[in-house]
């Protein structure tokens, strides 16, 4: 009692075990998060989806003309928007649309949350974006003189967005686009598949980022690489709302569609290539068994109804109730019943 009441009246002994300062902070996180936490999962994965997607552009760095911007390669931490039965979907977060059609078109992600998904991720790269900006502010306005442009040597706008270079049509950006992100789909499904000797549980996000980074090294020179239609458009509204107009949007022969339209056929393309040449492949299975395994493969619900079924539910059509043991066969050589005769005590 003496020490309970010593306890209270100290507020730096360290005799202590548990000192007032200590029990204040205690109580004030657990208020606060009795009152900012959110219960409703959809909320949850868009916050997730919202932050993973800043961090990762925030944390990018893509050399452009005059200037080094903040735009490369980076994982970010985990996210609550695992889809479904993958327990790994690029460090727990989606942070592109054309990974989120991806799982879509393999049935690992509800369609319905595709466009909201798509909507968060341009949020979270139009905010890093307007980080970038603050940021970089006095360099961003030194090396501009003054004047935010989107061509000629003092442009920096794309430090933001991408452009293509000026020898590049948009055919051949347009194509350029199909071909990186199916390469990226094709090697993120390998990697996810539990059903083709995957990375090593943990190391997942180092071998995402030495790919992107070993794409964007050896297909980046037409356009910058994009490879994400949220990765392009979110910092490309920023540009046209922060004061280099719309001139972020007719540059490249309006190139700004591009990045938002080809990336999608391409995580397309990539994921039923991948499905052609690989997981089409697989030795049959149950679909629970797939589904537990995180395999990235189209699941056939249409499974021979005999699979797993006992003897006399075959025969009778009749449901055995769980953990009901199975009926012999007929012809089985091991008798239904064994009797066992107690040793007798010497």
């Amino acid at each position: 009692m003496r020490h309970l009441q010593h306890s209270r009246r100290c507020r730096c002994c360290h005799c202590c075990p548990c000192p007032l300062g200590t029990m204040g902070t205690t109580s004030f996180l657990t208020r606060a998060q009795s009152l900012l936490r959110v219960r409703n999962q959809l909320v949850r994965e868009c916050l997730g989806e919202v932050l993973s997607t800043f961090v990762m552009m925030v944390s990018r760095a893509h050399r452009g003309k005059g200037l080094n911007s903040c735009y490369l390669l980076a994982v970010s931490p985990p996210g609550p928007s695992t889809p479904s039965p993958s327990s790994y979907s690029i460090a727990g977060a989606h942070m592109n649309p054309a990974f989120s059609l991806a799982m879509c078109l393999t049935e690992q992600f509800p369609w319905w949350k595709f466009p909201i998904f798509v909507l968060v991720q341009t949020l979270g790269s139009f905010i890093s974006a307007g980080a970038v900006y603050i940021l970089y502010y006095d360099a961003i306005w030194h090396h501009s003189n003054g004047t935010l442009t989107v061509t000629g040597p003092q442009e920096t706008a794309s430090i933001f967005a991408t452009y293509p270079a000026d020898f590049v049509s948009i055919a051949n950006g347009f194509l350029d686009q199909v071909i990186g992100t199916g390469v990226l789909i094709i090697a993120v499904m390998g990697i996810m598949d539990a059903r083709n000797k995957p990375v090593p549980k943990g190391l997942e996000p180092v071998v995402v980022a030495l790919l992107v980074l070993s794409i964007e090294c050896s297909m980046g020179a037409n356009c910058g690489c994009p490879l994400n239609p949220a990765r392009d458009i979110g910092p490309r509204l920023f540009t046209y709302l922060a004061g280099w107009g719309p001139e972020v949007f007719s540059r490249g022969n309006g190139w700004w569609w591009v990045p938002l339209v080809a990336p999608l056929l391409g995580a397309a393309v990539g994921t039923y290539l991948y499905q052609l040449f690989v997981a089409f492949h697989y030795p049959d299975e149950d679909s629970e068994d797939v589904a537990e395994q995180g395999s990235i493969v189209l699941v056939n619900t249409a499974i021979d109804t005999d699979i797993g079924m006992s003897p006399k539910e075959k025969d009778t059509g009749e449901t055995v109730p769980a953990g009901h043991p199975p009926t012999p066969h007929t012809n089985s050589t091991v008798s239904p019943t064994v009797t066992v005769t107690p040793l007798k005590e010497s």
